[in-house]
């Protein structure tokens, strides 16, 4: 952090972000369930293989998020990304974008704009990533125990929980947040 904030003009204000994607699709994951006690509740379960994947970031301290969905994970999905969280940073800030490193993370043909940094996790440590959590607590909440009857379903339910996640400020910071990367 201290040579990216030398490299910066005086007094720029950081802001860290944390980045990650998720898969959401036909094939989808049971969550634990409210029910009589006694009971079975049924947990619908489908076989179809549609898929699209949320392209999320969030900034805790600042309570704000950006996200695409997108088809697949590739370099020029991962482009596009880039340009919404930097379209979502403050103005005259600096992001820097901790993420891990998959391989169109860090590929040599990624664009990444002039107000961002990306700073890559130490491999094989997703619990570093809050995004993890982010994506833990929407499957929980919107996303699973249910059939998504198509891929504009899909769509449509990812962009739901994101835009519901992100009109909870307080949401995000509550599951962002990591004492050891913000010092409060």
């Amino acid at each position: 952090m201290a040579a990216i904030r030398a490299a910066l003009p005086r007094g720029t204000p950081i802001e860290l972000w944390w980045q990650d994607e998720a898969r959401v699709g036909q094939k989808n994951g049971i969550t634990r369930r409210w029910a009589k006690r006694g009971t079975r509740p049924s947990a619908p379960k489908d076989q179809r293989t549609a898929s699209a994947y949320i392209y999320g970031a969030i900034c805790p301290a600042e309570g704000k998020g950006a996200a695409l969905v997108l088809p697949r994970c590739n370099t020029e999905g991962m482009t596009l990304h880039l340009a919404e969280v930097a379209a979502t940073v403050a103005p005259g800030a600096h992001a820097v974008l901790l993420l891990d490193q998959a391989g169109w993370h860090l590929s040599a043909g990624l664009v990444i704009p002039a107000n961002i940094t990306l700073l890559p996790l130490p491999v094989k440590c997703p619990e570093l990533n809050p995004v993890e959590n982010v994506w833990q607590f929407m499957r929980d909440n919107w996303l699973s125990n249910r059939i998504f009857k198509s891929y504009d379903d899909i769509l449509d339910h990812c962009c739901f929980a994101w835009n519901r996640l992100t009109d909870q400020p307080w949401r995000i910071m509550s599951i962002g947040l990591r004492q050891w990367a913000h010092g409060s």
